[in-house]
Order: structure tokens, then C-alpha cells, then sequence
């Protein structure tokens, strides 16, 4: 079957492409991009071209984007470009340059996608790839999930090309005389894709020259076992309700709650553990301590590169990983004062007024004006500090408060407290003001402090 051909029949067959609607080509310069663009435009489909310029190779970077302008020009297909400053990146979220270059170039093509109401965005991913893929996710432990590989359609990413391989690709640029550029980097074994790729393949080969064939067709029967599995799965997590939601964690910072139990209560709980956490980036073997410690103690915490996980006695807590900075803020009289991109806090400074109560809702508090010394400042909660709980005649530990009420680890690190000008802790945001501040029967005055 002609390389054309095998494409046209694997795009039908998964339902990868619609003639009617377009579609964004990710166009690095290199052979599996290139060959990507031609086949597309040869099959009849509508396609615009993205180029990212990654800003790590010099000159080399500004040759691959040369060579994508000249190629869509000849072939009059348009061509969208960006530059990214991808080691500032990468330094400043503390990642990886290969992390940071994904990251970058995955939200624009989303970005482009909206903008120009493209269907999707096609990448040149092709069969050693997906073996690729499957090789590394083995070396960092995986389930039959990681097996799969890479996936025809994942969202708006879709990956015609997987039905071929790189010497395919070669060739059809070859029968259709088309260059292409070498990105160098790709040529050194400095990271572990080109490991495998320059290391691991061609000694896998020597043993047995089909195993890329091999390989790949064990992924496609275990993504068959893995859909019969999942459907399990999705049956399960309809009739129990395992997932408990919470949005005023902290102050507007979302987490999700997973009990224990009911994960237990499963035929397979390890990997039922793995389905749910392999969409927070947890890896194989992180998977398989947290399963584990589920009874273990309280408050152990493990970090994928996008959440944190949490056992707090018999649940599972997981939040979006977030570097948690020691904001403080000086209100030095009553108005509105933004505290974060989310949050807001305003002060009121008002005359007590005939049938005033003192508010009951979590995110507003009630003081008397007189007693508290402007001005007041708001940060996170330190280890030492003390209150005077409302109702109550001594002093009290946060910390202890905080533990009294079966507070968790997340909930603790983002506590909020509001101290005035001496010092004095006037409320412990969202749970108790000071007693000492409160309203009585001598005050004139109300401050009223609510965060929004």
C-alpha cells in the first residue's frame, strides 16, 4: 500500500480529519513535519502551518524558521510564526528546557487553534515514537496506560502518521524530491528520548529486526484491554461517588478529595489508584508508593510536576501544585485592597447601628473599630502565633486551633491571619475573630473586613 494511501486509511479509520474544517500543521522543518504538511495538502485537507522558534540553537533556530517560511510560500500554505524566550522560561517555572519547550509550544497551538477556529492541531508523531514513548514510560513505571504509547487522538492533538514509520517518511520525501532541516540537537544523547533513539532502538533491532512492528502492535492490544478495563472503571465511578469537591480551600484555591474507602472497595484498587492519578502526572512508581501508604501516616505528601497529593487520614487530597509565597499586605485605612490575582479585601469603617448582629459568614468579619490599632496587615499564619479565640478567656496556639479542627497540611501552609498594628491577631481568616476585639454593648464603631 502507498505511503499515501496507509495515511488516508488510517486518518478514516480513527476518524482523525474532516475535509470540511481546518487544521493546524505543527511544522518544525524536520522530516516528520514536512512529510506531515505534504500529505495533508495532497489528500485535499485544509491546513495553516505553525512554526515555534524556540530560541536555543543559534542560527540553526532561525534556519528551520527560514526553510517554513520558503516552504509554505511555494506551496501557498499559510504560515503562522512565534519566538519564545524558552530558558527564561524554563528558569523561571523551574522546569526542564525540553519541559518548558512543550509547555510553550502546546499552549500556543491551543491559542492559534481558538483564534483562527482551526478543528485541530496535527502532529508528525509516527511509529518509533509511539515506541519511544512506551520504552520510556516502562523505565519510569507505568500501567497498561503508559503501554498504549501514543494515541491517534488526544483532544484537539491528533497524529496522522502513526500508521508509518521513519523510513516511510524518508522515502516519500525522497520519491517527491522535498528537503528537510536536521534539528543537531536530536543527533546527541544527551536527553532520554535520544537515548532510546540513538542507543537503545538499534540494539533492539540487532535482536530482532521487526520489534518496532512488535511493539507497536502489542500497544494496540492493550489500549483494546485498557478500553474494556476503563469501561470497568467508568461503571465503578458512577454508582460510588468517590470524589468530593472543595473550592473555599484556603482562599480560592480549589483541591479535590478522594476517599480511601471507596478505592479500596474496587476488584482492582491499585489500578483503579492509577487510572484516577495518571491524569494528575503522577508517575508509575509514585503510584504505587501512595498505594502503599494509604493507611500509612498522615501527612506525607508526594509532587507530580503539576499537583501535590496529600494522605490525610482516609483521604487522598490532591491540589494544583503551587509555590506557596509569604504575601503580606498593610491596609492603613478602610477601601478596597487587591491581595492577590484572585482575591480582594475590603474595609469599612461604620457606625454601629440598631439591631446589628455580628456576621456569621466565613469570609466576613465583625470588630470593634476602637480596639483594633490601624494599621492592620494580612499574612499567612507563622509557626508560634496566638490568638484569643472568640468565647474563649486564654490565649490558644493557631497551630493547635487549626489541629482541632482537623485541618490538613494544604490547608494549614495557606491560612490566613489579620494582625493590627501592635501585633495582635484580630481574626484567623475564615474560621474565628479574637475575642477580644469583639462587639459589645460599649462599642460605637464597626470595622468590617471581608476578602472576595
Amino acid at each position: 500500500m502507498k505511503i499515501e494511501e496507509k495515511v488516508k486509511y488510517f486518518i478514516n479509520e480513527h476518524h482523525l480529519l474532516d475535509k470540511d474544517k481546518k487544521y493546524i500543521v505543527a511544522l518544525s522543518g524536520g522530516a516528520d513535519s514536512v512529510c506531515l504538511l505534504l500529505l495533508l495538502k495532497k489528500l485535499h485537507y485544509q491546513i495553516e502551518a505553525a512554526h515555534c522558534n524556540f530560541r536555543l540553537r543559534g542560527d540553526e533556530s532561525y534556519r528551520d524558521e527560514e526553510f517554513c517560511v520558503n516552504l509554505c510560500h511555494a506551496l501557498q500554505i499559510p504560515l503562522h510564526r512565534i519566538h519564545f524566550e524558552t530558558k527564561e522560561y524554563a528558569h523561571l517555572h523551574k522546569i526542564s528546557i525540553e519541559m518548558a519547550a512543550r509547555d510553550l509550544r502546546y499552549s500556543y497551538f491551543e491559542n492559534l487553534r481558538k483564534d483562527i477556529q482551526a478543528e485541530g492541531i496535527c502532529i508528525a508523531h509516527h511509529q518509533e515514537d509511539c515506541v519511544e514513548t512506551i520504552l520510556i514510560n516502562l523505565i519510569r513505571g507505568t500501567g497498561i496506560q503508559g503501554m498504549r504509547g501514543i494515541l491517534p487522538q488526544n483532544g484537539h492533538i491528533i497524529r496522522p502518521l502513526l500508521s508509518i514509520k521513519r523510513k516511510d517518511i524518508e522515502y516519500y520525501l525522497q520519491e517527491n524530491r522535498q528537503n528537510y532541516v536536521t534539528d543537531s540537537t536530536n543527533l546527541i544523547n544527551d536527553v532520554q528520548r535520544n537515548k532510546i533513539r540513538l542507543d537503545i532502538m538499534p540494539m533492539l533491532k540487532q535482536l530482532n529486526a521487526g520489534v518496532v512492528d512488535n511493539i507497536y502492535s502489542t500497544a494496540q492490544h492493550l489500549t483494546e484491554a485498557n478500553c474494556i478495563i476503563n469501561d470497568a472503571i467508568k461503571k465503578y465511578l458512577t454508582q460510588h461517588s468517590i470524589f468530593s469537591e472543595n473550592e473555599d480551600f484556603g482562599l480560592h484555591s480549589g483541591y479535590q478529595k478522594i476517599r480511601t474507602e471507596s478505592i479500596e472497595n474496587f476488584s482492582s484498587p491499585e489500578y483503579l489508584l492509577y487510572y484516577i492519578l495518571s491524569n494528575y502526572d503522577f508517575s508509575g512508581s509514585q503510584i504505587e508508593q501512595i498505594y502503599k501508604n494509604l493507611h500509612g501516616k498522615s501527612g506525607k505528601v508526594w509532587k507530580s510536576n503539576s499537583y501535590e497529593l496529600l494522605i490525610d487520614r482516609e483521604n487522598l487530597i490532591i491540589k494544583r501544585r503551587t509555590e506557596i509565597l509569604d504575601k503580606t499586605i498593610k491596609i492603613p485605612e478602610p477601601g478596597t485592597y487587591v491581595f492577590d490575582e484572585t482575591s480582594k479585601v475590603i474595609i469599612n469603617n461604620i457606625p454601629i447601628y440598631k439591631g446589628f448582629q455580628p456576621s456569621k459568614t466565613t469570609q466576613i468579619a465583625t470588630l470593634d473599630a476602637d480596639k483594633v490599632k490601624m494599621p492592620i496587615t494580612i499574612r499567612l499564619a507563622k509557626l508560634g502565633d496566638r490568638f484569643q479565640p472568640f468565647g474563649m478567656k486564654g490565649t490558644k496556639l493557631i497551630s493547635d486551633l487549626l489541629t482541632d479542627l482537623k485541618k490538613n497540611l494544604f490547608e494549614k501552609q495557606q491560612q490566613l491571619v489579620i494582625e493590627d498594628a501592635k501585633g495582635n491577631i484580630i481574626w484567623v481568616v475564615g474560621i474565628r475573630t479574637d475575642d477580644r476585639f469583639k462587639i459589645d454593648s460599649k462599642t460605637t464603631n464597626i470595622l468590617k473586613v471581608e476578602i472576595i
